[in-house]
């Protein structure tokens, strides 16, 4: 059956064809060449967030609608809704509708630099009537603009979105950010002048937006601006926090090589001693776990409490407590080490310790020649009831995302996977060549993943391609705990 007859019968039979709302959104993407790759994952809906190189979507509930806000890496492109070329912000998606996203909004961000040097790649979003001094009927946005600066925006109505204030601003880096909506503390990635890295941390209360307060400054023993070492070859990559319940913060370091795992106590880093020595810095490290010089730590995800069924019979130590570690590839067709996946056991978590990976076969989609990037990058990061302690979702470049049983954290396997299909968008990916100029290769580059509480799939784009809205089928759906 030709595409063009498939949808004739969709549009007259949509009501008995579930596949016809595939069709549709497919038809819209301008798919160039090979279909989408997929096992047990369809596509519900896409847009093409105006052709902009994304990073990190963050899907919020407001009212009766859910929202989506996308935060992109530096370049520039037309808003059709303004007609102007804007520097790559944030972008703004309604998704009540998975099928129909309806884009709202863009936030243009930093004109100066490309790729992670500009746009707006990090976004977190909080309720005003979750925050100790918001306004309750206000809804917040807490964003980078470049490597510069942390906003705080009022987003109540995302189409006519307002800047609140400047968090903090002269800095030479910044990256991905956590906001604990229950108690306002944000965790902010930054490049302080004067610092040996060129990432670590400082800390601010924002719990009344309108009015930041900085309480510290963090990073590792030997990055502090008095430390005898020029550069440390350390930077953080990100944190993530339980908040007062769980007390921890789970820090990665490295990304792609000199990887560090920290776990700190938050309490003591919230109201510890805060002069920046290497003692007070120790003090309220409960662990530090570092990887071989060739492996990184990009996302350190935390998840608690997995009932192994191995372990049924045992009289004791039934459960375990494991971080979900994601590495990132850097490099375009395999010209570095192979970045990966990890489970690292803390159920004692002051003796953190590795007990099995994850990839993707190289030769399962002869991925190394297909251009771009490939390898893992980053895991969601909210876990909804219906995956968590089941499924962990990882995006992998060219090589989609890629769902991973985890009830046994011993052996994760992968359930489900889903690779867009190259668009008219879709950015070419180049490497050097012996004969000193380049070979590009148009390429998929899936950045990062999110899910929303509905249990929605949400995938971006690292070459243009855009937002792919997926879901679940067959074997693996029936993993996850949907009511």
């Amino acid at each position: 059956m030709t595409p063009l007859r498939m949808l004739i019968l969709c549009l007259a039979f949509a009501a008995v064809l579930p596949s016809c709302s595939q069709v549709m959104v497919a038809q819209t993407q301008q798919i160039l060449g090979s279909a989408p790759e997929t096992k047990d994952m369809a596509l519900v809906g896409y847009n093409d967030l105006q052709g902009r190189s994304a990073y990190q979507p963050v899907i919020q509930q407001q009212g009766s609608r859910f929202i989506a806000y996308i935060g992109h890496h530096g370049g520039t492109a037309l808003n059709p809704m303004t007609g102007k070329t804007e520097p790559n912000g944030t972008s703004i998606v309604d998704v009540t509708d998975p099928r129909k996203p309806r884009y709202l909004y863009h936030i243009p961000g930093s004109a100066e630099g490309t790729g992670e040097a500009g746009g707006a790649q990090m976004a977190r979003i909080c309720n005003g009537r979750d925050l100790p001094k918001g306004d309750r009927g206000k809804l917040y946005m807490l964003r980078t603009l470049g490597n510069s600066a942390h906003e705080l925006w009022d987003v109540t109505q995302p189409e006519k979105s307002a800047l609140i204030t400047t968090v903090v601003s002269n800095l030479r880096n910044t990256h991905k950010n956590w906001w604990e909506c229950d108690t306002g503390i944000a965790y902010l990635v930054s490049g302080v002048k004067g610092w040996k890295a060129r990432r670590m941390m400082q800390v601010f209360d924002l719990s009344n937006p309108a009015e930041p307060v900085h309480i510290r400054d963090f990073g590792l023993p030997g990055q502090e601006p008095t430390a005898a070492e020029k550069d440390s070859p350390y930077e953080l990559h990100g944190p993530i926090s339980t908040g007062p319940r769980g007390n921890r913060i789970y820090f990665g370091f490295g990304t792609v090589r000199n990887g560090v795992i920290q776990i700190v106590d938050r309490e003591k880093l919230l109201n510890g001693p805060k002069e920046l020595t290497p003692k007070n810095l120790l003090y309220p490290q409960i662990a530090r776990m570092d990887t071989p010089p060739y492996m990184g730590a990009h996302t350190t995800l935390p998840v608690f409490g997995i009932e192994v069924t191995e372990f049924a019979k045992n009289s004791v130590s039934k459960t375990r407590d494991i971080l979900v570690v994601v590495n990132e590839s850097t490099a375009n067709e395999c010209q570095e080490p192979r970045q990966m996946a990890y489970i690292v056991d803390i159920t004692n978590e002051k003796t953190p310790f590795t007990i099995a990976n994850y990839q993707v076969s190289e030769a399962s989609g002869n991925f190394c020649s297909r251009g771009g990037r490939f390898g893992a990058h980053a895991s969601n990061e909210n876990q909804p009831a219906m995956y968590y302690r089941r499924i962990v979702f990882m995006s992998w470049f060219n090589a989609g995302v890629r769902a991973v049983d985890i009830r046994d954290p011993y052996r994760p396997r992968e359930v489900a996977y889903y690779i867009p299909a190259i668009t008219d968008k879709t950015d070419k990916r180049c490497v050097k060549v012996d004969t000193g100029g380049e070979a590009c290769k148009v390429a998929i580059q899936t950045n990062n993943v999110e899910v929303d509480d509905r249990g929605y799939i949400y995938i971006v784009d690292r070459a243009n391609t855009g937002m792919h809205i997926l879901e679940l089928t067959g074997a693996a759906r029936a993993i996850a705990n949907f009511p």
